[in-house]
């Protein structure tokens, strides 16, 4: 469906009409010129890279909490899913660093917690970060707040 010829009319102070043909492609160009540019952006929501560092056997994540807070879960829900992905021992220190019982890259712990995201945070429908994990009975539930999608959470941790 193609619009055109759509007619604008403008209202001046002096209350002198003009009027002003532009198609619809026109209309819609000049909406995008005048939206901002974060309104421009597809993603609100960037899950940051892990930092850390290898020291000896082990690897060190720094910014697991920061992590966590951003996706909204419980860090020890997260690690579990990521130890057990991995298939590796592993804790949280005082300090909120966690310690992996092996040397892992940080690109194949990122793309656990990608896979984490996808799993236990985006809502299945609207593809929104504003989920919450309800746990019924034995089951696992993401409830969405967005649109109020509902749905079992295949994974078991």
């Amino acid at each position: 469906m193609h619009y055109t010829n759509i007619q604008i009319t403008t209202f001046k102070k002096n209350k002198e009409k003009t009027l002003f043909n532009m198609d619809y492609e026109q209309l819609l160009e000049k909406a995008r010129k005048e939206l901002p540019e974060s309104s421009l952006k597809n993603e609100r929501f960037e899950i940051p890279n892990v930092k850390g560092h290898i020291q000896g056997n082990k690897t060190i994540v720094s910014n697991f909490l920061q992590i966590a807070s951003i996706l909204g879960r419980d860090p020890s829900h997260i690690l579990k899913y990521i130890l057990k992905e991995l298939a590796t021992p592993g804790e949280i220190k005082k300090s909120g660093s966690v310690i992996i019982g092996t040397k892992i890259s940080a690109s194949r712990i990122n793309e656990k917690i990608k896979q984490y995201a996808k799993e236990f945070v985006f809502c299945p429908e609207c593809n929104k970060p504003d989920t919450k994990i309800i746990k019924e009975n034995r089951l696992i539930f993401i409830k969405c707040s967005a649109c109020g999608a509902k749905r079992v959470v295949k994974s078991k941790i």
